[in-house]
């Protein structure tokens, strides 16, 4: 089977990937060797090691040749953005170039019956039957896939470690991992693997306490074990006393402590460890007023500051919900300056569309980063949006994200428009207004999509447990600690210093400005204020008729992405129009819905009428 289709940014590239290579450099001259015939390149390419320079490379171009001059997985870095700047029509010299972030990690939430959590592009590609199960091509188009944007870290296994997947890090399963070990290595890519904390206790120990030196001498064999089979394993992902998963809680030990027996048995082999911060109370009692889930993460970590060893990265979410349509920043990012830290954003579309609604994710990036600013963490990982469609991301436009996913792990300061047009170019040819349609269509997603969604930072008006479509009160009752508290007059949870105080947690000056409605970002107001319905925006509109605005306007802007892909019949191959037509067909529906859906609620609490008369169901 041909997997690397139309839609892979390299189609220069011949889908078979060559097996023979076992490293960075053998794997750049390969590539080279296939991509540059296709490109029709008629000056020779050289390669030229630079010592100690490990990721970093430039490109240098004279009349004779050019030259990749960089580190060992510099290279083979370099040697894709030569092809992907060549078959984009840009130049192909480039300046010295090193990531901002050494670890640029893709964390896969596969199941090993097959399944992903979250998933929204089909099955694993990794595992079948509770096996690693795989098509070598595929996890080497794969390989290739990440490595021409730098990704350079990838965990296979879900963070909720369903069994038998706590048994990847013993002898049933290291041979099978090895083989995927060994097949990644020569795009510069290492395994990261999720752990099960309470993995002693299945093997007899009868306790997975941190402090217990049976427990410590255990991980200690088991990681010398590990790296017998993969000496270049970059560590342990662990998801702890989160979300009834198990951890150090249940020893009344902190996450300090119980980060350190994994920590300290991987140091010796240069490994590190991913400690999520993704931790808070499930079983909240929603007649609780007090208790305010977001500043959970920020309580039980603070504390900590200086404590966990210097392998140890706490893994943050980019808000302190869950990857939310919009939230403000996780105050934890600006805490505990000495701590090594992770930002965690979410590719697959949880919240955003589920790859069918069109979302274009690097605005919001963009964002994150200028609000952090110096903050930003020095290590980067997003949840992977791929399966085994033949499309990868099941959505065709969906792959924008992962393109630019890489760029922006590697610079930071990347232009969401400048990967728009790059990916686009690469994807879809040089048809220039055929890629001005779809750069447009991928720069205003973000804001069509919030548009008809959760207004103005409000969160959590999803259907429960699948998380797509409109339901504005399926949480609200729950123990999972996502309020909205609406009555007759007011909605939002007031977290200002009259309120849950949750506004503390940010510097003096960012909390300053969340703490007054009149300065606080009107995309952030219900997030972080409780407001009257009559409530004046500055635009002079009432809260209610913004929310209202809001969603007719962006149930018509969903219908004219379709309209302006259906634009495009004739000018791209039609399996990929097809595939787009259908799912912003999905779009239009799923906008109207949550258009009647929110504002009928908004209008049944506050009986405040539509101002322009328009169709609301009472």
């Amino acid at each position: 089977m041909n997997h690397d289709t139309r839609l892979c940014w390299l189609p220069f590239l011949k889908s078979w990937v060559e097996k023979g290579p076992t490293d960075c450099m053998e794997m750049a001259r390969a590539e080279l060797s296939t991509g540059l015939a296709a490109l029709d390149m008629d000056a020779p390419v050289l390669i030229q090691a630079v010592p100690d320079a490990d990721e970093g490379y430039e490109i240098l171009t004279t009349n004779e040749n050019i030259t990749i001059r960089g580190g060992k997985r510099g290279v083979l870095y370099g040697a894709y953005a030569l092809m992907m700047r060549l078959a984009a029509g840009f130049s192909p010299e480039t300046p010295w170039t090193e990531p901002a972030c050494p670890l640029r990690m893709l964390n896969h939430w596969d199941n090993m019956d097959g399944s992903i959590e979250r998933g929204y592009a089909g099955g694993s590609f990794f595992f079948r039957d509770h096996h690693l199960k795989y098509d070598e091509q595929r996890i080497l188009q794969y390989g290739r896939l990440l490595a021409s944007v730098g990704i350079n870290v990838v965990s296979i296994n879900n963070v909720n470690v369903h069994s038998p997947a706590g048994l990847l890090i013993t002898q049933t399963y290291l041979p099978e991992l090895k083989q995927v070990a060994d097949l990644l290595r020569p795009f510069g890519i290492r395994l990261l693997v999720a752990v099960d904390y309470a993995l002693p206790v299945t093997y007899g120990l009868g306790t997975a306490d941190p402090v217990s030196p049976q427990v410590q001498e255990w991980w200690k064999r088991q990681v010398s074990l590990v790296y017998q089979y993969i000496p270049d394993l970059c560590g342990f992902l662990v998801k702890a006393d989160s979300e009834f998963r198990p951890g150090p809680h249940m020893y009344q030990r902190n996450h300090a402590e119980g980060a350190q027996p994994l920590a300290r048995a991987l140091k010796p082999h240069g490994g590190v460890l991913l400690w999520r911060c993704f931790v808070y109370n499930c079983k909240q009692d929603w007649r609780d007023a007090k208790t305010d889930r977001p500043m959970a993460p920020y309580e039980i970590y603070t504390p900590l500051e200086g404590q966990f060893d210097d392998n140890v990265i706490l893994q943050i979410k980019n808000g302190p919900y869950d990857f939310q349509v919009r939230e403000p920043v996780s105050p934890l990012f600006f805490a505990m300056p000495t701590t090594n830290k992770a930002i965690e954003l979410q590719l697959t579309q949880e919240y955003t569309g589920q790859q069918i609604d069109l979302f274009y994710m690097p605005p919001q990036w963009q964002e994150i980063q200028k609000t952090l600013g110096e903050n930003m963490p020095k290590y980067i990982s997003a949840v992977s949006n791929l399966g085994d469609d033949p499309n990868w991301t099941g959505h065709d436009l969906a792959q924008a994200n992962l393109f630019a996913y890489g760029l922006f792990a590697w610079h930071r300061n990347v232009d969401p428009a400048v990967c728009a047009q790059w990916w686009t170019r690469l994807t879809f040819g040089p048809d220039a207004s055929c890629n001005q349609t779809i750069v447009s269509m991928l720069l205003s997603s973000r804001e069509i999509y919030e548009s008809y969604n959760t207004p103005l930072g409000l969160c959590w008006m999803v259907n429960p447990n699948n998380h797509y479509g409109p339901s504005p009160e399926g949480y609200e009752y729950s123990g999972w600690g996502t309020y909205l508290r609406a009555n007759r007059d007011a909605i939002g949870v007031d977290r200002t210093t009259s309120g849950t105080g949750f506004i503390l947690q940010y510097p003096e000056k960012l909390a300053a400005q969340y703490n007054r409605v009149e300065t606080c970002p009107e995309q952030l107001l219900l997030f972080f204020h409780r407001l009257r319905y009559n409530y004046r925006l500055p635009s002079g509109k009432t809260l209610v008729q913004h929310v209202y605005d809001s969603h007719f306007s962006g149930a018509e802007q969903a219908k004219a992405l379709l309209c302006a892909w259906q634009m495009l019949k004739g000018k791209i191959p039609q399996e990929t129009y097809t595939n787009v037509e259908e799912r912003l067909m999905r779009q239009v529906s799923n906008a109207c819905e949550w258009r009647d859906v929110i504002n009928t609620y908004f209008f049944r609490y506050s009986g405040i009428p539509d101002e322009h008369g328009r169709v609301i169901y009472p």
